[in-house]
């Protein structure tokens, strides 16, 4: 029976590679950037500050999946913080000096909007082709229901620094800012509330808010700092990240995997915030902040930064993964499995044999210590995919791949 199973699975050795997990682009530039927002595959933007050339505020265009990129005209020399699209034409830019910059051909002329304000402006988001809000200092909170032509003041009742706002339809929105602040409403922002993000003191910062469903929702700010709510922002818990420099932007693929950058760093989560891990970026030095972050789907994504950066992953920032037919005399069944799998060791070499479970991304996510050479592991615990299991004694490793299917 035995011999029958192993002629059934199909197993595979693998290595992981050296290479980043997040490769950089060209952009030409050694400004700084803050936002990046593709429109599909090959087509998006990245917007940013002057790049001390005269140049005024950074428009940057890619319609190859940023292996180019062409600057485009601002007509301001305001630092550029958010861009966003509503379709391949209509896009939108807020920045400083009340700037709200409009293209309706997607990026060939960027036209001003009158925003009535004359603050730093940080973020803009669309729940809509139509609406759209806007925060920024001194508690601004703009909003418009006719694609920019009129921006009309909201009341938030704070005078702090604003920094990110995420609706996630027209009626219901998050803004998060400076001191901790989180403010919600429910009625497409004539009101808003308070909320007790249960961070106090002037410098605990929250610098962008990002929900996945009516109820779960993330914010992320200085020190490290990432808070979850699972009851539209009623409680806020907060989440181990970590790492102690601040954080800025924050972005999900889905319910469970999202990513978060800041100084020098891109982190991910597979299982809704509960762990994060540091993916390599390549870059490292003073002043080096990732500012904001963009999936166009689950597995390709951009990052932009400090000194002209532009990161890309084509793979979720997981790291590469080379198969080889297996040699060692180590049996792992089922394969498929379900809720348990057994471990059998074919070598009387098998002392301090420690057992490694990595996910398809290269995260670990699971360790244990075997003992014996015949050992049943539970394996209910891991979700269906694709797995790859290292087995390591003092005088061989063993590596596999393992499929969990219910």
């Amino acid at each position: 029976m035995r011999k029958k199973i192993l002629l059934l699975c199909v197993l595979f050795a693998f290595t992981f590679t050296g290479f980043a997990q997040w490769t950089l682009q060209t952009s030409g530039k050694i400004n700084d950037f803050y936002s990046a927002y593709f429109i599909d595959a090959n087509n998006g933007y990245v917007v940013g500050d002057d790049d001390g050339a005269g140049s005024g505020g950074m428009i940057l265009k890619t319609t190859n999946g940023g292996t180019n990129w062409t600057m485009q005209t601002s007509n301001t020399y305001s630092i550029l913080n958010s861009v966003r699209f509503t379709d391949v034409n209509t896009g939108y830019i807020v920045g400083g000096s009340g700037t709200i910059l409009k293209t309706t051909n997607g990026g060939t002329t960027w036209t001003f909007l009158t925003s009535n304000v004359t603050g730093n402006l940080k973020s803009i988001c669309f729940p809509s082709a139509t609406n759209a809000f806007v925060v920024g200092s001194g508690g601004t909170i703009l909003k418009t229901v006719n694609s920019g032509t009129n921006w009309t003041t909201l009341t938030s009742g704070r005078t702090n620094l604003l920094k990110s706002v995420y609706f996630i339809n027209t009626t219901t929105g998050y803004v998060v800012g400076d001191s901790g602040t989180i403010l919600k409403t429910t009625n497409g922002g004539t009101n808003w509330v308070a909320q007790n993000s249960g961070i106090t003191g002037t410098y605990n910062n929250l610098n962008a808010v990002y929900f996945t469903d009516v109820n779960t929702g993330y914010a992320v700010g200085q020190m490290g700092k990432i808070i979850k709510t699972i009851n539209g922002g009623t409680n806020w818990n907060a989440l181990t990240s970590g790492v102690s420099n601040d954080i800025f932007s924050i972005y999900f693929v889905d319910a469970n995997t999202g990513y978060a950058v800041g100084w020098t760093k891109v982190l991910k989560t597979i299982d809704a915030g509960s762990t994060w891990t540091i993916q390599a970026t390549g870059i490292s030095g003073t002043n080096d902040n990732l500012n904001g972050i963009f999936f166009i789907n689950a597995t390709t994504g951009f990052t932009v930064g400090n000194k002209g950066r532009i990161l890309k992953t084509i793979n979720g920032g997981g790291v590469g993964i080379v198969e080889n037919k297996t040699t060692e005399a180590v049996t792992i069944y089922p394969n498929p499995a379900n809720d348990v799998i057994t471990i059998n060791i074919d070598n009387n070499t098998h002392s301090n044999c420690i057992l490694k479970i990595y996910n398809i991304t290269g995260g670990l996510v699971k360790t244990l210590l075997l003992n014996q050479n015949h050992q049943k592991i539970n394996s209910s615990d891991l979700t269906n995919g694709i797995y790859f299991v290292e087995i390591k004694s003092d005088e061989w490793t063993e590596k596999q791949k393992l499929i969990i299917q219910r």
